[in-house]
C-alpha cells in the first residue's frame, strides 16, 4: 500500500531529477556524433578563471549575507512574537516578486542615470562592475541566509542566555559562548542555500553586470546556446559533483550539531 501511494512522487523524481541527471553525463561524455569522449572534461581546464570569479563573487557576497543576516536574524528572533511575524513577512515580501523584475528595479536604482545618482546629484558608474552584481546576489538571496538563523537563534531556550548572563556573562559573551555555537547549524544551513545559488547564477551576471565580465552560470548557458551542449553539460556535470561535495560537507558539520545537542534546520 505504501509503494502504491509513493508511486507518483516516485514517477515525478524519476522524470525530473534522475532522467535529466543521466542526460546531463550522456551528452559530457559523448561529442557530438554521440560517441563516447572524454575530451569535453579535458576542455574544462579552459575554464577554470571564470570558475575562479564566479566563486570570488559568491563567497564575497556569501559573507555579505552573512555579516548583514546574522544580526537580523538575532533582532527578529529577539521581537516580540506578534512583531517576529510581521518582520518575517517584510523580509519575504520581495521573494514574492519575480527574479527578473528585481533585477531590473535594481538596474534602474544603480544605472548611471537611475535613483542613486539622481538622488545624490553625482555620476557613478555602478552597472557593469563587480560591485553590482555582488549587490544583486545579496539582495535577491539574504533572505536565504536570515530564515535558517532565525528558526535556529528562534529555538534556543531563553533560559539558557539567562543562565549565562547570571553566572557573570556580558552580553557579549552570550553571544559568543552560547549564542554563536548553538546557531552554529543555522549558520551552515544559511551559507550553504546563498553560496550554491550565487556560484550558479547567470541573469544577475548579465544585467548587472553588462557583459563586461562572464560567470560560470553564464558560459554553462552561452555553450547551449551556441549548440556546444556537450561542453555545456561537462560543465554543469563538474558544477553539480562540487555542490553535492559541499553539500555533504556542510551536512556533515550539521549533524555533527545535531549530535552534539544542537538545533537542526
Amino acid at each position: 500500500m505504501h509503494s502504491i501511494a509513493a508511486a507518483p512522487h516516485i514517477f515525478w523524481a524519476v522524470l525530473f531529477v534522475v532522467l535529466p541527471l543521466f542526460i546531463v553525463v550522456f551528452y559530457a561524455f559523448t561529442d557530438e556524433s554521440g560517441s563516447f569522449s572524454p575530451w569535453n572534461i579535458a576542455a574544462l581546464a579552459d575554464y577554470f578563471p571564470i570558475f575562479l570569479i564566479s566563486l570570488e563573487l559568491a563567497v564575497i557576497a556569501t559573507c555579505i549575507c552573512l555579516l548583514l543576516g546574522y544580526p537580523l536574524a538575532y533582532a527578529i528572533a529577539r521581537a516580540k512574537p506578534q512583531h517576529q511575524k510581521i518582520f518575517i513577512m517584510l523580509l519575504m515580501l520581495p521573494m514574492w516578486t519575480n527574479l527578473l523584475i528585481r533585477t531590473y528595479s535594481i538596474m534602474a536604482i544603480l544605472d548611471d542615470r537611475g535613483f542613486l545618482n539622481t538622488l545624490f546629484d553625482t555620476h557613478f558608474h555602478i552597472i557593469g562592475t563587480k560591485g553590482a552584481v555582488i549587490f544583486g546576489m545579496v539582495y535577491d538571496f539574504l533572505p536565504y541566509m536570515v530564515l535558517p538563523i532565525y528558526t535556529c537563534i528562534s529555538k534556543i531556550d531563553k533560559h539558557m542566555w539567562e543562565a549565562a548572563s547570571d553566572l557573570g556573562c556580558s552580553p557579549i559573551k552570550v553571544m559568543t559562548r552560547v549564542i554563536l555555537p548553538l546557531s552554529r547549524s543555522g549558520i551552515i544551513s544559511g551559507v550553504t542555500m546563498v553560496l550554491v545559488p550565487c556560484i550558479s547564477t547567470f541573469y544577475i551576471s548579465q544585467k548587472l553586470g553588462g557583459g563586461t565580465f562572464e560567470l560560470i552560470g553564464d558560459t554553462i548557458e552561452r555553450q547551449f546556446l551556441n549548440g556546444a551542449r556537450n561542453i555545456g553539460a561537462a560543465i554543469s556535470l563538474v558544477m553539480m559533483i562540487l555542490i553535492l561535495i559541499s553539500l555533504a560537507v556542510m551536512n556533515r558539520f550539521t549533524d555533527s550539531d545535531g549530535e552534539d545537542g544542537g538545533i537542526i534546520v
